[in-house]
C-alpha cells in the first residue's frame, strides 16, 4: 500500500460505497472486530476531508469505535463480496470473523486495522456522533422502511476526519 493524500482519491464514493461496500473496523492488536457496511459518503466539512458513516448501536463493531474514537474503511473490491456478506451478517461477538474470511489484518502507525487485500483504505478520527432521530425523517416513509420494528434500530451517524489513506 502506498500513502496517498485524500484530496487525490480518483475513486466515486457513490459507486465504491453503494456497489462495492466497505469495511468498518476498530480496535486493536488484542481485540477488534470489523462490519460491512454501504451507507456513507466522503467530502469535506469544517475545513477537513471527511467520511460520514451509519452504524446501528446494537453492532458489536460500534462498541470499538466509541471505546478507540477512530476506524479504518478498507475498500476491498467487489471480487470480495464473500467477506462482506458474512461481516454484514455474523457478529464478531460470535466468531472470529477474521478466521470465516480469510482476511489478512494488519495494523496502522495508530494501531488501527486494516486489511492486506484492501485496494483502498481510510484511516479516520471521529470528530462528531450524534443518533438519528424519528422525529427528523421529513418522509416518514424512510422510517417506516428502514427503521420499522423489523428493520432495526436507528443508526448513530459518525462523522470522522481522513487522517491516513493508502491505496494499491
Amino acid at each position: 500500500m502506498k500513502a496517498i493524500e485524500p484530496n487525490l482519491i480518483k475513486d466515486n464514493f457513490i459507486e465504491i460505497i453503494g456497489k462495492e461496500w466497505m469495511l468498518v473496523s476498530a480496535g486493536d492488536k488484542d481485540k477488534f472486530n470489523m462490519m460491512t457496511a454501504s451507507w456513507g459518503g466522503v467530502g469535506f466539512l469544517w475545513n477537513k476531508p471527511v467520511v460520514f458513516v451509519f452504524i446501528r448501536p446494537e453492532r458489536y463493531t460500534r462498541e470499538f469505535v466509541d471505546e478507540k474514537g477512530c476506524f479504518t474503511l478498507s475498500f476491498l473490491g467487489e471480487e470480495h463480496k464473500a467477506a462482506h456478506k458474512v461481516c454484514g451478517s455474523k457478529s464478531g461477538r460470535d466468531m472470529d470473523k477474521v478466521a470465516a474470511t480469510g482476511l489478512t489484518p494488519y495494523f496502522t502507525e495508530l494501531g488501527n486495522p486494516c486489511f492486506e487485500e484492501s485496494r483502498l483504505t481510510l484511516e479516520c478520527k471521529t470528530l462528531y456522533v450524534t443518533k438519528m432521530d424519528k422525529n427528523s425523517f421529513i418522509d416518514p416513509a424512510l422510517y417506516e422502511k428502514w427503521y420499522s420494528a423489523l428493520a432495526g434500530n436507528l443508526h448513530n451517524v459518525y462523522v470522522a476526519e481522513i487522517v491516513n489513506a493508502w491505496e494499491k
